[in-house]
């Protein structure tokens, strides 16, 4: 997409989640009926809505988001392809065919995620590199150190999102892929899930207990 600031608001309502133009004004250093008149304007095209949440007392605070039409405005790197050639080899080869395929991929990504982590020598390290990497695979990936030393491990988009609503073994096959990447010593759970109604996929790396 163009470097805009349209563009740049839609994509900071998707890697950051419903936003209030305060916020998208201070972030991008306009004013905010600027903000206001670039979101009616999107709002119109079908790629933001609003909610009037309450906090506490005082007026409710008006927090923009996008639309399942603005979230498809970051692609789903061949999504027809993909689902077409997964319902076919379910077709074709049955579900012990599927299998071998994705077990197959989970060789693939094992690799490739060990060679980009097996350099660190600390947790952090690890869940840094891993976050570059999938960041370079098109999952707007991220990683924030949590106040009570764990870890998380954000992903703002999913490039096969189609793929892994029409099989969901994908998502489950990758969360064991980290789990053995970053190591015996460390516990990975997902604490967000697009598949599961979530704006983000997020993963907690914690120290496995003893």
């Amino acid at each position: 997409m163009a470097d805009t600031t349209t563009d740049r608001i839609l994509f900071r309502l998707k890697t950051r989640g419903p936003q209030a133009i305060a916020a998208l004004g201070a972030a991008f250093g306009v004013t905010s009926e600027a903000v206001r008149q670039l979101l009616v304007k999107v709002e119109a095209d079908g790629l933001v809505a609003y909610e009037d949440r309450r906090e506490g007392r005082g007026r409710p605070k008006r927090l923009w988001r996008l639309t399942e039409a603005g979230h498809a405005r970051f692609p789903d790197r061949h999504a027809e392809l993909t689902v077409g050639l997964l319902e076919a080899i379910s077709v074709e080869f049955g579900e012990e065919g599927l299998d071998r395929l994705i077990a197959r991929r989970e060789v693939q990504q094992r690799d490739a995620y060990r060679s980009v982590t097996a350099r660190a020598r600390s947790m952090e390290g690890k869940v840094k590199a891993l976050a570059e990497q999938r960041d370079r695979e098109g999952y707007m990936a991220e990683w924030q150190r949590e106040d009570d030393g764990d870890y998380v491990l954000i992903e703002n988009h999913c490039p096969i999102c189609a793929a892994a609503a029409t099989c969901q073994k994908l998502c489950r096959s990758e969360l064991e892929i980290f789990r053995d990447v970053l190591g015996a010593e460390v516990r990975v759970e997902r604490i967000d899930h697009m598949l599961a109604g979530s704006r983000r996929c997020a993963y907690r790396v914690s120290r496995a207990p003893d």
